[in-house]
């Protein structure tokens, strides 16, 4: 089955709601048996990373870490002994209950707008197919870059493979951090003709030798770029596996030189 594909807003990462439904979707639960632990276990591993990048809106996905960590604090599991204690408590005060369906509701409710704008956004991707340009004018507003889309690959799996070249040993520590001050640009053009000479690259290896925090996560940040506004194609083959980061098809390149 093909990886569905989603609109991504790279300004606010679409969100803490956004990354909920992709852990839901990529531990394969059900929404209505949200299992907290795990969530939140994975959650608190993409936050660190998304610390790194130094979003401006990193106070979301704090906020709904914390709702989560509270949620998880209440769902603490008893031992045998006291699991008959630990249920009288929980009928005698369901906050936890309440916080946990509540978020519930509202990762079924994002689901459902995704889902809906995903089926708009395909219709109209068929009516640009089927109907010619009757006019050469072109619109006078820029395009709208909330409406660019990861390919094949979600924003949130190069999230999750950045954050494993992070993890890697020879990369400095935190507490070592030294600045990076190339030009993003400047990795856009490298790793985009890199791609265009090997035609297939491993996500992973761009980074092979970087030992530079800051430097790693400028280059992520242009692996980026390259698929947003410059239709480079990341792929992934299985769950967690390797990313590959492929050139624009001839006939994407034709529509962005026209």
């Amino acid at each position: 089955m093909s990886t569905p594909l989603y609109r991504v807003e790279l300004d606010n990462y679409c969100g803490p709601l956004d990354l909920l439904l992709y852990l839901v979707r990529r531990n394969e639960v059900d929404i209505a048996d949200l299992p907290i632990a795990l969530i939140t276990q994975h959650f608190l591993e993409f936050l660190d990373v998304l610390e790194m990048l130094d979003l401006d809106l990193i106070g979301e996905f704090v906020v709904m870490a914390s709702t989560l960590a509270e949620i998880k604090s209440r769902y603490v599991l008893p031992q045998p002994k006291e699991e008959e204690e630990a249920a009288a408590e929980v009928a005698a005060n369901p906050a936890a209950d309440d916080l946990r369906s509540d978020l519930v509701q509202q990762l079924l409710e994002y689901k459902r707008f995704k889902e809906a704008a995903s089926a708009l956004q395909h219709q109209a991707a068929e009516w640009q197919e089927r109907y010619p340009r009757l006019t050469n004018e072109r619109p006078s507003t820029g395009k709208d870059h909330s409406a660019d889309r990861i390919k094949e690959v979600e924003l949130w799996d190069l999230v999750s493979a950045l954050g494993r070249v992070l993890k890697r040993k020879d990369v400095e520590s935190r507490s070592t951090i030294r600045y990076d001050e190339t030009p993003i640009h400047v990795y856009v053009k490298e790793i985009g003709a890199l791609v265009r000479e090997k035609e297939v690259v491993q996500f992973t290896s761009l980074f092979d030798g970087e030992t530079l925090r800051s430097k790693i996560i400028g280059m992520f940040l242009a692996v980026l770029e390259l698929v947003r506004h410059h239709h480079y194609r990341a792929e992934q083959t299985e769950l967690g596996g390797e990313i590959t980061i492929r050139p624009p098809l001839e006939s994407d390149q034709a529509t962005k030189t026209s």
